[in-house]
């Protein structure tokens, strides 16, 4: 019995008892709370739980197709030399070695080059990796020999080179590849440096996050991570990059969860495929698989100990360790790693001294991105529309085989850049950059797109001049006028008079529309028709395209190609026509193909990712105009590069080879274009301002050296002249005289030409049979010979037109 208090009489209760009463009182409720909060986790955690396994074992990654260029097919009569080939070769991430053991080697001996060639899944089938030995002589490869013991053969293809993606704007793009594929050392190097104890952890390291959150609370805000590589995975796999507590413990709630689930190979391969590695403009590499191309152009079977170790040492930075913009800082990361490599016994010391004394290797600019070939790339895309849908082609991992042929395209773009330069320092406008270019190089045979340059920065994914830049075409338009012409052969044919003198002509809206010559003279009277086109004549032009028909002239150039609707005015005679470079290339394409139309493309074929053929894309050709016409205006294109306005590229090329094309200058000298071909190639140059102020050039002195270059660099072959049936071709000389008096045509409109059987200086004339011209007098006419004197003008053209002295000559 308690005692009471003998002045109040109140009964006091122990001391001990309060606290004990307070306990009892708040226990179940703590109890409650923790089983409440227990529930909350594990119903969380059944949550995180179906979230891992959902994403992990579903479509785990988006897979962008991927953009192959043309395979170069090597045999014997192959028109390529031994240096030729090894930048090809080393273009493609090939390794010159003492011995060609591994795929993607090569070694050189004489005049003799042996290449292990790697194996690849072409549209048509697999091809396995082959060794061979080439020969090589004067003219290119002389014999191409298996030596594998794995048979014969006469023909090889070299694995394509991957020239890009196709990637949603602010995407990811990546290679998918097995763990069973990479070499040992880059999941060995990579535990090594990232997680050492990843094999026996169960997803997190207590000792790891006890380290790191001390670090945190001497800092006062997060600066350590003390993240396992299954705790990376799951931050780039289900989360973002936040750096908050709430963050960090669901991050290490999922790895324990992905690590109870599944084995340590599949976590590890699953991270070797999502890790980030560096940005490409607006695409983030993820994983080693196209890290090794982005920055080595090889695939990561082929990493060497020195490239394994700078791609590991950059998993804790891309940016900060970016071999291309921080080299130094790359270079000392890449040797700690591999340090770690040799101390931890899988990097012996002969191979740990010749690594970290290696360069870094990577390739001067990011291979295998939008950012190499963006203008091409453009133009693929373009031509899949209506195809593929877009989620197609940003996420089945499509593989899109390709007409490029990289070194065409490395000629185009650097005679672009340099050519701009050029012309920029020739006339006192260095540094300015004001000057725009684009240019394209087809194939004559089949219409395929090598090469295609949207303008002077290479790596620029903007404003694609080649396929988007609307200008007019000027006198690129006046062989198709000539050969509207020449389908009359009753009318018109290479040497019928044309009157070169003042034009007026009253337009529909009252307005009078009178076309000058570029020299702002007319000859008063008859100019031959190949003259006229020879030198540009604008009047001549004008009036033959008047004769003619302007809407004959827009069915000729429908019939070329041109899918526009231009419209049917007097001008439409001299280029009065906005079309983009690639379209000038597919009317001179017909041109050069004889008159055959074949669609420019871009594409050859199309597989899913494991190589089952989706489209084909095969050759499209029909005959559009008859081969004599088009035989005519072949040889009249031909008169222009020799003697015209194209004859400048003979400064250039080598003057034994026959080329064809035009020139063509726009009002007020905006544009400057030349297209031509060659018996193999077709190539069109633009060069003028994006604001469409005057560039103060003509096409032959902005866009033809630039032009010449290009054929010249990728080795143009000359046209071999071999009339059709229905062409004769009548031997003349045609020796014109414009300055002679009545212009030298006398009272015969043919009396110029004479005849040439036995004369000196004689051209065969071509003339569609049956109506080859009479009365042309006996060739001991005494006129002055039409070359010197041509020659002697031509020069004196450019110095007036110009005004800048000799500067055109320094183009060339």
């Amino acid at each position: 019995m308690a005692k009471q208090n003998r002045k109040s009489g109140k009964q006091s209760s122990p001391k001990r008892g309060k606290p004990r009463s307070w306990l009892r009182r708040i226990l179940p409720y703590f109890a409650l709370l923790l089983c409440a909060g227990a529930a909350a986790l594990a119903l969380y955690m059944v949550h995180l739980d179906r979230e891992v396994r959902a994403k992990f074992e579903g479509t785990r990654w988006k897979l962008p197709a991927k953009v192959y260029a043309s395979p170069l097919e090597l045999y014997a009569g192959l028109d390529m030399s031994e240096t030729g080939l090894e930048r090809r070769l080393r273009r493609q991430g090939y390794r010159e070695a003492n011995s060609i053991d591994e795929e993607g080697t090569f070694s050189t001996s004489g005049a003799r080059l042996s290449i292990h060639t790697r194996e690849f899944q072409f549209w048509d089938g697999s091809q396995p990796a082959r060794k061979v030995r080439l020969s090589f002589n004067g003219t290119g490869v002389a014999s191409i020999k298996a030596i594998d013991n794995r048979g014969s053969l006469a023909l090889i293809r070299l694995d394509p080179l991957l020239i890009g993606s196709i990637y949603p704007a602010k995407g990811t793009d990546r290679i998918l590849v097995k763990l069973s594929d990479v070499p040992p050392m880059l999941p060995a190097g990579l535990i090594t440096v990232e997680d050492r104890h990843f094999m026996t952890n169960w997803g997190v390291s207590p000792r790891a996050i006890l380290r790191a959150a001390w670090a945190d609370l001497r800092a006062g805000h997060i600066v350590q991570g003390g993240s396992t590589i299954t705790q990376q995975l799951v931050k780039n796999f289900y989360l973002s990059n936040q750096q908050t507590l709430a963050r960090k413990i669901k991050e290490a709630l999922m790895a324990i969860l992905l690590d109870a689930h599944y084995s340590k190979p599949e976590i590890l391969n699953a991270y070797l495929n999502e890790v980030y590695l560096g940005q490409d403009g607006s695409r983030a590499i993820h994983g080693f698989g196209l890290a090794s191309y982005f920055y080595f152009q090889k695939p990561v079977q082929e990493l060497q100990p020195q490239e394994i170790a700078l791609l590991v040492a950059m998993v804790k930075g891309p940016s900060y360790y970016n071999p291309r913009r921080h080299p130094k800082r790359a270079k000392a990361r890449r040797n700690l790693a591999l340090d770690m490599f040799h101390a931890a016994g899988f990097l012996k010391d002969k191979a740990w001294k010749q690594a970290k004394a290696s360069d870094l290797g990577v390739t001067s600019r990011s291979a295998h991105g939008n950012t190499q070939y963006p203008a091409f790339i453009d133009l693929v895309r373009q031509q899949l529309q209506g195809q593929y849908k877009e989620s197609d082609l940003t996420d089945e991992g499509l593989r899109i085989f390709t007409t490029l042929d990289p070194a065409v395209q490395a000629a185009a773009e650097n005679e672009v850049d340099q050519g701009l330069k050029r012309v920029e320092k020739a006339r006192g406008n260095i540094g300015q950059d004001s000057l725009e270019s684009a240019a394209i190089v087809t194939s004559v045979e089949g219409g395929n797109v090598l090469a295609l340059v949207g303008g002077r920065d290479r790596g620029y994914a903007g404003f694609n001049r080649a396929l988007q830049a609307q200008r007019q075409i000027g006198s690129l338009m006046k062989p198709v006028d000539y050969l509207t012409a020449i389908e009359n052969p009753s009318k018109y044919n290479p040497i019928t008079p044309l009157d070169d003198s003042a034009l007026s002509v009253k337009l529909a809206n009252g307005k009078v529309w009178r076309p000058q010559n570029y020299s702002q003279r007319s000859h008063g009277h008859a100019v031959p028709l190949y003259y006229g086109l020879e030198h540009s004549l604008n009047l001549a032009s004008s009036r033959l395209a008047l004769a003619t028909g302007i809407q004959d002239i827009i069915d000729t150039l429908h019939d070329l190609g041109y899918r526009g609707e231009p419209m049917a005015v007097p001008s439409l005679a001299l280029g009065a026509v906005n079309m983009t470079p690639l379209d000038v290339a597919q009317i001179y394409n017909t041109i050069a193909t004889g008159g055959y139309y074949t669609p420019l493309r871009a594409i050859r074929d199309v597989t899913t990712r494991t190589g089952e053929p989706l489209n084909r894309y095969p050759l499209k050709i029909h005959q559009v105009i008859d081969p004599a016409p088009a035989y005519i205006i072949q040889w009249l294109m031909q008169r222009v590069a020799r003697h015209g306005t194209g004859a400048g590229m003979y400064r250039v090329l080598n003057g034994s080879k026959t080329m064809a094309g035009k020139t063509g200058t726009t009002n007020d000298l905006r544009d400057a274009w030349f297209a031509g071909f060659g018996a193999n190639r077709v190539g069109v140059v633009w060069v003028g301002r994006d604001d469409n102020k005057s560039a103060h050039l003509t096409g032959a002195t902005g866009a033809l050296p630039i032009w010449s270059r290009i054929m010249n660099d990728i080795g143009v072959r000359g046209i071999v002249n071999t009339p059709p049936d229905n062409v004769a071709e009548v031997p003349l000389r045609l020796v014109f005289d414009p300055s002679a008096p009545n212009n030298g045509l006398g009272p015969n409109p043919n009396a110029v030409y004479n005849n040439g059987q036995n004369c000196p200086n004689a051209v065969k004339v071509p003339f569609v049979k049956g109506f080859v011209p009479q009365g042309l007098t006996p060739c001991d006419t005494d006129i002055m010979s039409q070359n010197a004197r041509h020659h002697r003008r031509q020069r004196q053209h450019d110095q007036d037109d110009e005004k800048k002295g000799n500067w055109f000559q320094r183009l060339f």
